[in-house]
């Protein structure tokens, strides 16, 4: 305890005031694995959106139940791409000195705006469109080191 508080102390008096570059400390995540998790909420929308068909069908209030548990999935999974995108990538990531910068910036807009109508839709053309965007932002935004980490671990470009 006494040496948080120096800690604290020291910090507190220092005469340098001290900056970061982002809302995180480096190194904590990694572009590859949010680039991951974005297909993974894809994914789950799209089983999401077939769960919900089926289940609006039944006339019973268990599968009712299940159903809008799904619905409430579906979004989620729509939320958290959006706050991967938004939080992550755009605030964090994305430099207007970048290689391609505008191609990037328009398919993360792309990607928040399908993620948005996954909400608002079943339709699962709409997830996989969400899959495609990101593949195609995964290629034109992660150097060789990158690509090469994501075919590794998603199988993608085997």
């Amino acid at each position: 305890m006494k040496k948080f508080l120096l800690s604290i102390l020291v910090l507190c008096s220092s005469k340098n005031q001290l900056l970061a570059h982002c809302q995180v400390p480096c190194g904590i995540y990694n572009d590859v694995t949010r680039i991951i998790s974005i297909m993974e909420d894809f994914k789950t929308i799209e089983k999401a959106m077939t769960k919900i068909v089926e289940l609006a069908k039944a006339p019973d209030p268990k599968s009712k139940n299940q159903m809008v548990r799904w619905v409430y999935t579906k979004d989620e999974h729509a939320t958290n791409i959006q706050n991967t995108v938004t939080s992550y990538f755009m605030t964090q990531r994305l430099k207007e000195s970048n290689t391609n910068y505008s191609d990037q910036l328009t398919l993360l807009h792309k990607i928040l705006v399908t993620s948005m109508v996954c909400k608002q839709t079943i339709e699962q053309k709409n997830p996989r469109h969400g899959l495609e965007l990101i593949n195609s932002f995964s290629k034109i935004y992660l150097d060789k080191h990158g690509t090469k980490h994501l075919k590794e671990l998603t199988g993608i470009g085997r």
